[in-house]
């Protein structure tokens, strides 16, 4: 049934503006032709996107968190005699995927915490002053956090 068919009063007067342009109802609502302030309308408008990666800030306390994390599982894996830890979160990014998922371009660097004693925290571990024991890595991490099964997984993290 074309538009001819089906008459203007069905598809409202948008309808009749587009239609020798070959666009159907739906197609005008999808590209923006026509704006209703309905329900569907203030969804797309949210910029809420579930899958969809999202900046977030970088000082941001659930961040800092998955940056920790990503820190903790690099001195789970690494050989060198003293702990790291974030030291600077350079960008970061959220995705809604059963749980949120940080995407973090970040440096971890070296403490004076050596990995043989116990340290209840990293935060009582302060960074390397000494020049020749310095060191610092630019890493890529993704965190998965489930908050709800109280789950944390760090699921990808490169550094070089």
């Amino acid at each position: 049934m074309d538009g001819q068919a089906r008459g203007k009063g069905a598809e409202g007067p948008h309808w009749e503006e587009h239609r020798g342009r070959g666009m159907t109802p739906t197609a005008m609502f999808l590209s923006g032709s026509v704006s209703r302030p309905d329900f569907c309308s203030q969804i797309l408008d949210s910029g809420v996107r579930p899958g969809c990666p999202k900046t977030i800030e970088t000082n941001d306390p659930d961040v800092l968190r998955a940056a920790r994390h990503s820190a903790e599982s690099f001195n789970n894996c690494s050989n060198d005699a003293f702990l790291f830890k974030e030291s600077h979160v350079s960008k970061a990014l959220v995705q809604i995927v059963k749980g949120l998922k940080f995407m973090l371009d970040m440096d971890i660097s070296r403490t004076t915490c050596k990995k043989l004693g116990h340290h209840a925290s990293l935060d009582n571990c302060s960074f390397q002053t000494n020049h020749s024991l310095q060191w610092t890595f630019s890493c890529y991490s993704e965190v998965w956090v489930v908050p709800w099964l109280q789950s944390v997984e760090v699921s990808v993290l490169r550094c070089h």
